[in-house]
């Protein structure tokens, strides 16, 4: 039969009651570096075994640091943003850090009151992994005495940190890998969801191509996913002057335009048509796919978010460019004989 009887959380006080020692003792026990003798911590773990009994952190949260960090996140489905928040939660665990999420794929009104609970429940800090929520819920965060770390954004709010992927040097050599395949048309696929860092791409990849003479067809045919990719290849392959080498912002728009080339036109990849992507997320090595591409250093990145959390006077203010890592793959030919 089902136990209807009511349930009450384990209190320190009654772990204390049991072991026979003071309330203060049971606490220090629990505290790392608390002076405590090797007798009475025995009697409290033993107790506290007995019993059932966990730590209540948030309990300790008016009167210490809660070890509290807020992950901002939009587009948590797509495949990078999902591993940046696998590696960024396993490397926060690790260095003894409580992880709450905060999914901003809702209206700015639900965002501002999540953000506001992350501040009731006095968290340390906050980094945000995409571009929302605007900047003025990131100063709230700021004057309440946050940490604010800012990742692949371009805001420069006094007091955060930021950490960015070298876009510009993506965009460059992304047009030295198809001018070096020997395309001479170039298209470029980008979205609408004009992030700074998918804008910054954009903009050093034209710049580039027109230092070298060249033009640049660009499409944007809707936000950051597989099916606009696939509606940017039938735009761009219904023309009579069709790329012959495109860089696509990120991979997710490039698998679509990629399947939607082969499929629909019957293009040949890397022989007829040459793809470049940036994210290097799993499905970029498939072996469908074999994507050229850069890869966003999410290890580095997490480290050094880890690190001005556990050091917050290396940040206020600074900035950190990180390069991103080029994977050569067969969507692109070798260099032309």
């Amino acid at each position: 039969m089902r136990d209807t009887r009511s349930r009450t959380f384990v209190t320190a006080q009654m772990v204390a009651e049991r072991a026979g020692v003071s309330r203060s003792a049971v606490s220090r026990t629990f505290t790392d570096g608390a002076s405590v003798s090797d007798a009475t911590r025995r009697k409290v773990l033993e107790a506290a075994a007995a019993l059932g009994y966990h730590v209540n952190h948030l309990a300790r949260v008016l009167r210490e640091r809660s070890n509290i960090v807020c992950l901002v996140v939009a587009d948590m489905t797509t495949p990078i943003r999902a591993r940046m928040v696998d590696v960024l939660t396993s490397k926060l665990q690790a260095a003894g850090k409580i992880t709450m999420v905060i999914n901003t794929e809702t209206d700015t009104g639900s965002v501002s009151s999540a953000l506001k609970q992350t501040l009731n429940y006095r968290a340390d800090a906050t980094v945000v992994l995409s571009g929302t929520p605007p900047a003025s819920l990131i100063e709230t965060c700021l004057a309440n005495g946050q940490q604010v770390i800012l990742i692949n954004r371009d805001d420069g709010l006094v007091g955060s940190s930021n950490l960015g992927v070298d876009n510009a040097m993506a965009g460059r050599e992304a047009l030295f890998l198809l001018r070096r395949a020997g395309c001479q048309r170039l298209g470029l696929i980008a979205s609408t969801a004009r992030t700074a860092s998918l804008m910054e791409r954009k903009r050093v990849f034209v710049e580039a191509a027109a230092a070298e003479g060249m033009s640049v067809t660009i499409t944007e045919a809707g936000p950051t996913t597989y099916q606009s990719g696939q509606e940017a290849a039938r735009r761009l392959f219904g023309r009579s002057q069709a790329p012959d080498g495109v860089f696509c912002v990120t991979d997710l728009l490039a698998l679509g335009f990629m399947d939607t080339a082969r499929l629909e036109f019957g293009l040949r990849i890397p022989e007829d048509l040459c793809v470049v992507g940036f994210d290097d997320i799993e499905q970029a090595g498939w072996q469908s796919y074999q994507l050229t591409t850069f890869a966003q250093p999410l290890d580095i990145m997490a480290d050094a978010v880890v690190e001005l959390l556990l050091n917050p006077g290396l940040g206020d203010g600074s900035r950190r460019i990180i390069e991103p890592i080029p994977v050569w793959r067969r969507s692109v030919r070798p260099a032309a004989g």
